[in-house]
């Protein structure tokens, strides 16, 4: 197949529309509903991700996207107990002997907030635990070098029969150049082929130099999850999964702060506190979602246990989880690494990114300002390392 008709482009008025090759044929198959045009970005973004983390790491991968970025990715390792249920899997029978079915399940429990209706991407063929999991979520599709005939069989009942299936050519490698328009003009540049590997954390910069394995993994996934997110782009990443990705901000500060609000919600999500809240039994997965944030955040908490108001969700009155009490929370982690697709150009950075348990920093350098940058991450105890290699993605 050469062509292929989408309904429209990126909003109803752009048509026609179409994703095509002017040279062999598309590497990518619809095994069921009709992808559209925003569809195919985050498929072919998403599975140029997963496909790397895997050759990077030798871990089967998955991801999350939403909107050409996504909202994490993750390899499969088995998920710690209070982490399946945060992530609402704990009841999925198999999981922990299907490392494709872990990896997403961390990818899509990640930020669940921003995964709903999700596109998403597996380095490995999906199989019946992993489709068992996107059975019951809000999604919009799924690319996958290949699909076990259970798995295709639970994904095709999704959406009353439309879910977007598409199977790609895992032995498709891309043309050396490539071509956008942006107002009638055509811009070309060669594929963003780099490698990354463990070559690029050779270059210690702090006092502090000692780098775990597991870590220079964590250091791995974060900077593959950039080179496909928007920039500016900031990850926090944790045990083998970007746990926080702040994409598209102009400012580099405030893609830490949001990357750091949602790796400090990743954490908070997994607590006692918020894994014992009495929930009513006939809330849906999404309001669960929605409550559980509304809870966690300082300015809708009080609103919702408010008399009248709590027992629309609850069946008994939770105590507050107070701002002072997050924080005692959160002040104890330690082990977070952060990756930047670009220089930090201010040590606010990493003030901010030390209270969200950081202590692993990959970044380009290069800024006017790095000897300060160093200087703050050696106040903090910070291993951080000079990567030398932007990410920048648009």
């Amino acid at each position: 197949m050469k062509e292929f008709l989408l309904k429209y482009g990126c909003n109803p008025n752009q048509t026609p529309a179409r994703i095509f090759m002017q040279e062999g044929e598309l590497p990518v198959e619809v095994l069921n509903g009709r992808p559209g045009y925003i569809n195919f970005l985050d498929a072919l973004n998403g599975w140029q991700l997963v496909r790397e983390i895997k050759q990077a790491t030798g871990y089967p991968a998955a991801t999350s996207f939403k909107h050409v970025s996504p909202t994490s990715a993750a390899i499969g390792k088995v998920l710690p107990e209070k982490l399946k249920k945060a992530c609402f899997v704990d009841d999925i029978a198999g999981l922990d002997s299907s490392p494709i079915a872990c990896a997403y399940a961390r990818a899509r429990g990640t930020d669940r907030m921003s995964s709903f209706g999700d596109w998403i991407a597996l380095s490995d063929e999906c199989d019946e635990v992993t489709a068992e999991i996107i059975k019951r979520e809000v999604s919009d599709g799924i690319i996958a070098p290949s699909f076990t005939p259970r798995a295709l069989e639970i994904l095709k009942q999704k959406r009353k029969g439309n879910y977007n299936i598409v199977k790609i050519d895992p032995a498709y490698t891309p043309a050396a150049l490539e071509r956008k328009q942006v107002f009638g003009v055509t811009f070309e540049q060669g594929h963003n082929d780099l490698l990354i590997t463990k070559e690029l954390l050779n270059e210690v910069v702090t006092e502090n130099k000692e780098i775990p394995e597991e870590k220079k993994l964590d250091m791995i996934v974060a900077l593959i999850t950039l080179k496909y997110t928007q920039s500016n782009s900031v990850c926090f990443a944790y045990d083998g999964q970007a746990i926080g990705v702040g994409a598209g901000q102009q400012s580099r500060i405030h893609c830490t702060r949001l990357a750091a609000s949602k790796a400090d919600l990743w954490f908070l999500r997994q607590t006692d506190r918020v894994l014992s809240l009495p929930f009513r039994l006939d809330l849906s997965r999404p309001d669960l979602n929605n409550v559980i944030d509304l809870y966690l955040s300082d300015e809708e908490s009080e609103e919702l246990l408010a008399e009248g108001t709590w027992q629309t969700y609850f069946t008994t009155r939770p105590e507050p989880f107070t701002k002072e009490q997050k924080r005692a929370v959160l002040s104890s982690l330690s082990g977070v690494t952060v990756a930047s697709d670009a220089f930090f150009p201010f040590s606010d950075n990493l003030e901010r990114a030390k209270r969200s348990g950081v202590t692993y920093v990959v970044q380009p350098g290069g800024s006017v300002r790095d000897d300060l940058v160093i200087d703050c991450a050696n106040k903090h105890g910070m291993v951080m390392v000079f990567s030398h290699t932007r990410l920048f993605h648009h």
